[in-house]
């Protein structure tokens, strides 16, 4: 099932399935627990995110191509950063370029394989590591480069935290629809171009391996966001580089999932 967040036209949140022409069949029950096609059409007055996150982890470098355009190791274990749950956006919502980010430019895109934890996890094995998935959406994981390196003293956090930062959607896929996370297409598009362009069989780590390891001694809480890393091709590995700006428009698509849509703007101070 295809599962969509949204507001109807009694400006109420509600849950759905089947979106299409601006309407979709309205849920009942629980995101994290059974929900039920009422088979009752509704207007979809504006598209949210699939989830609400509780927590937002990010693996970085975990496709094999990305590491080598970046000219960097390969990582030993899954590198774990996080973004603030305030950074999370909608589809069709803005992306910001914020104000500490405009004396040069440097922010950046990077679509990636988000994964929703749908019950309390912890220790979990690789083997029984899908089992508490509660569906795959579509996620970008917006970075200030500058901020994200030399003037984070160090760290990601900071630079991948900005409001706006981490758009979500269109929808949550539950495992049915998809058996094997690690057999689907990835591409980013800028302006119509083809930026990125993948398949998740490149990952370093699966995604069975990256719940599992973060579940060690660790409780996964549902509603915990997990992103799977990025593909080759982010703007800053290019030459020129290539950074987000006032205008752009940004398509994520992933396979068996949909297209998250975003443009991009500067908010007036």
């Amino acid at each position: 099932m295809k599962i969509i967040r949204f507001i109807n036209d009694q400006n109420t949140e509600v849950l759905g399935c089947d979106y299409q022409d601006g309407s979709a069949n309205q849920l009942e029950g629980e995101i994290y627990g059974s929900l039920t096609d009422t088979g009752r059409r509704v207007p979809v007055k504006k598209l949210l995110s699939p989830v609400a996150p509780t927590n937002i982890l990010c693996i970085g470098l975990n496709y094999y191509l990305h590491a080598k355009e970046t000219g960097l190791e390969l990582p030993i274990y899954p590198t774990l950063f996080m973004k603030n749950v305030a950074s999370a956006s909608h589809p069709n919502d803005p992306i910001e370029i914020p104000l500490c980010a405009r004396k040069k430019p440097e922010v950046d895109y990077e679509i990636e394989l988000a994964v929703v934890i749908g019950k309390s996890v912890k220790n979990v094995s690789v083997d029984d590591a899908l089992d508490f998935v509660a569906g795959y959406t579509v996620a970008n994981d917006v970075s200030a480069r500058r901020w994200q390196g030399h003037a984070g003293n160090g760290q990601w956090v900071r630079g991948k935290s900005y409001d706006t930062f981490c758009p979500i959607g269109p929808c949550l896929v539950t495992p049915d629809e998809i058996a094997d996370p690690q057999n689907l297409n990835l591409e980013c598009r800028l302006n119509g171009e083809v930026m990125q362009q993948a398949h998740t069989s490149d990952m370093i780590f699966s995604v069975a391996q990256i719940i599992s390891y973060l579940s060690e001694d660790t409780t996964l809480i549902p509603g915990t966001i997990i992103l799977t890393g990025t593909p080759w091709g982010v703007g800053y590995t290019r030459n020129p580089p290539v950074y987000l700006k006032q205008g752009d428009l940004m398509e994520l698509e992933i396979e068996k999932i949909g297209t998250l849509v975003n443009a991009v703007t500067e908010p007036k101070p």
